[in-house]
């Protein structure tokens, strides 16, 4: 028996705060729009499938923006299509994230130098969560960058903005070389 079963079969009382189970709900129940548009999509769609099972994490996909709550968008963003991502942007419900995955979403990519027609990053047309570098990025980059989209909606309260919540997040990240100098010192003590 673990610490919760003795807490539920002695008391059946829970203290939390409102804050913490709304944030459960909405990170437990994720549903993307995939919005792929270049080779990106196919590592998007690999995501999806049963060798790395998103629904794991209560990540389901939709594909109407109507029902979404995160926009995914993978793959290169030309001027022509910016319209249109802003418009699938608009048509989602709030509380909304976008995750840009790979490197033509998050800054143009390799075309954007020889083309005047690649948009040099989504972030220039809507407001961008979460970046997964790559080209295009692996399954686990994508899971990774949905992680941290799950803790970015844990850190939001009711009355936090959303910058607050990522400076909040930003000062709670540790650097990966610290920790392992740390644990480089518990093995030798």
């Amino acid at each position: 028996m673990g610490l919760l079963d003795a807490s539920f079969s002695k008391h059946n009382v829970v203290v939390t705060s409102v804050d913490n189970v709304l944030n459960w709900a909405r990170l437990s129940s994720l549903w993307p729009m995939g919005f792929g548009l270049a080779c990106c999509a196919i590592e998007m769609m690999a995501t999806n499938a049963s060798n790395y099972d998103l629904e794991r994490f209560g990540i389901f996909p939709r594909s109407s923006p109507r029902q979404s709550d995160l926009m995914i968008v993978a793959g290169t963003v030309t001027m022509k299509m910016a319209e249109r991502v802003v418009r699938l942007y608009e048509q989602m419900p709030e509380p909304r994230y976008v995750l840009s995955m790979g490197s033509c979403s998050n800054c143009g990519g390799p075309y954007w130098e020889h083309g005047y027609h690649v948009l040099k990053g989504v972030d220039r047309v809507i407001p961008v969560d979460v970046y997964v570098p790559g080209c295009p990025p692996r399954p686990e980059s994508l899971i990774g960058g949905l992680m941290k989209i799950q803790e970015l909606i844990r850190m939001e309260q009711i009355g936090l903005s959303r910058t607050d919540a990522l400076k909040k997040l930003a000062a709670k990240s540790v650097d990966p070389q610290q920790a392992i100098e740390r644990e480089r010192r518990a093995v030798r003590a």
